[in-house]
């Protein structure tokens, strides 16, 4: 197990840098993004570790000019985006260690904007060694966002200055509740006995895009996630969101979120009764779980 320094975690952001953000990741929808959608061939669609892992031109092209921009403003900052660290996986490693890193999903939700689905967003997040400090969940077709830092509750925004304050469900009883579920990301041996439990829940869905499925646990439209797969750009900005909404988001075996966490689950839920009650649901997932590190 990772054993992670506590350090202050004071939002490092001021109004205007948050602003200038938020309309880099608008700029970069406009220009790289939405031109794009249902406009691709099939050349410009390729896979990366399976047929369903697809990357675009789309993505790698918003990468770069979140990238430039970021550079521009953060020139110190460690930037760790997906595209970039398929290339140079060591990249992720060092988000544990960086006092301010920024880390982006250019593209989240690949696989619909490949097939023409409207569900797909811009996920941004810093972090202070590890920790999440800012957060942004950004929706290209609607272009509006949701967002925190560490010091201030989650909105949602579809102007700048003109913010609403957002809140996780209230949870209930197990079968009441409805969730996200990675069913076909978890391990093999583990999605026989994971499908299994689904009928103790109201509804589980997946929507193939962390920044949708966050944004609607921070509005209350869901009640929890399960992921089996921790990567950074996919859920350091919602991890918090949904903590400033009011939410619980810690690993399935108790330890705090840290971007720099590379194994184990994540989950989330709307108060800590509803946590403990999914952590015990869940608990069959932790008996081969290999330790971080």
């Amino acid at each position: 197990m990772i054993d992670f320094l506590p350090v202050a975690l004071t939002a490092p952001l001021s109004k205007a840098q948050k602003v200038s953000l938020i309309n880099l990741v608008r700029r970069t929808a406009r220009a790289e993004i939405m031109p794009r959608f249902r406009n691709l061939s099939h050349a410009d669609i390729s896979a990366k570790s399976d047929p369903h892992d697809l990357v675009t031109e789309a993505d790698t092209a918003a990468e770069a000019m979140l990238t430039r921009g970021i550079q521009r403003m953060f020139p110190h900052a460690l930037i760790v985006g997906e595209e970039g660290a398929a290339k140079s996986p060591d990249l992720r490693n060092k988000i544990a260690e960086a006092e301010m890193a920024v880390i982006l999903d250019p593209l989240d939700g690949t696989w619909n904007f490949a097939h023409g689905l409207p569900l797909f967003g811009i996920i941004l997040s810093i972090t202070r060694f590890g920790h999440p400090v800012f957060g942004l969940l950004y929706d290209p077709v609607m272009d509006d966002w949701i967002f925190a830092d560490s010091e201030t509750p989650a909105h949602l925004s579809r102007n700048v200055g003109a913010d609403r304050p957002l809140s996780v469900s209230r949870g209930g009883d197990l079968e009441k509740m409805s969730g996200y579920i990675h069913l076909y990301l978890l391990p093999e041996e583990k999605q026989a006995e994971m499908a299994a439990c689904l009928p103790d829940f109201s509804r589980t869905v997946m929507l193939r895009c962390s920044c949708h499925e966050y944004r609607t646990l921070a509005q209350g439209g869901m009640d929890f996630m399960l992921s089996g797969i921790p990567n950074p750009w996919d859920h350091a900005a919602g991890v918090l969101i949904c903590q400033q909404a009011g939410g619980i988001v810690r690993m399935l075996d108790g330890q705090d979120y840290n971007a720099g966490i590379t194994e184990g689950y994540i989950l989330a839920a709307p108060n800590e009764a509803a946590w403990d009650v999914l952590k015990t649901r869940f608990s069959f997932l932790l008996d081969t779980q290999t330790d971080n590190g």
